[in-house]
């Protein structure tokens, strides 16, 4: 049996992060939403929305699937930002205060931990210089890469 070759994910994320951005931007129900990635690191991203008349629930407030959406998209950005096919097993999110018509939200997933199998990110969904919502999260990392890497198994 043969030891798998060593993949440095920094390096992929610095050699293919255009075409990782370009996945990402490929999400149909963010663009759907009108979610913008803004920044896109080694197991982080930030990504924004602007609250529209569309996101409100019966209160006149921004919907929780909504708040949940923005979290979970900057979740998968940062998951797979090494180019390796991450897909979300479990995630809890808790609202802590209202978001409203017009506002920008702000959320932003910070790698705590990471594995060949899994990883663990902490996101933030932010208004108005107010914490709106948290969410934990763990990805479940598959074996294939969405991203070549020949070149990694060479070495």
């Amino acid at each position: 049996m043969s030891a798998k070759p060593f993949i440095d994910e920094r390096r992929l994320h610095q050699e293919h992060y255009d075409e990782i951005c370009e996945k990402l931007a490929n999400d149909q129900y963010a663009q759907f939403l009108g979610i913008k990635l803004i920044e896109l690191g080694e197991g982080t991203a930030t990504a924004e929305l602007t609250v529209a008349d569309h996101m409100l629930n019966a209160h006149g407030t921004a919907h929780g699937a909504v708040i949940f959406s923005l979290a979970d998209f900057v979740f998968a950005a940062a998951c797979n930002s090494y180019g390796k096919t991450s897909v979300a097993l479990s995630m809890n999110i808790g609202f802590l205060a209202a978001g409203f018509k017009g506002n920008r939200l702000v959320a932003t997933a910070t790698e705590e931990k990471k594995n060949n199998r899994t990883a663990w990110y902490r996101i933030r969904v932010e208004s108005e210089n107010e914490l709106i919502a948290t969410l934990d999260a763990l990805a479940y990392r598959k074996n294939e890469y969405f991203v070549s890497i020949e070149d990694q198994e060479a070495n």
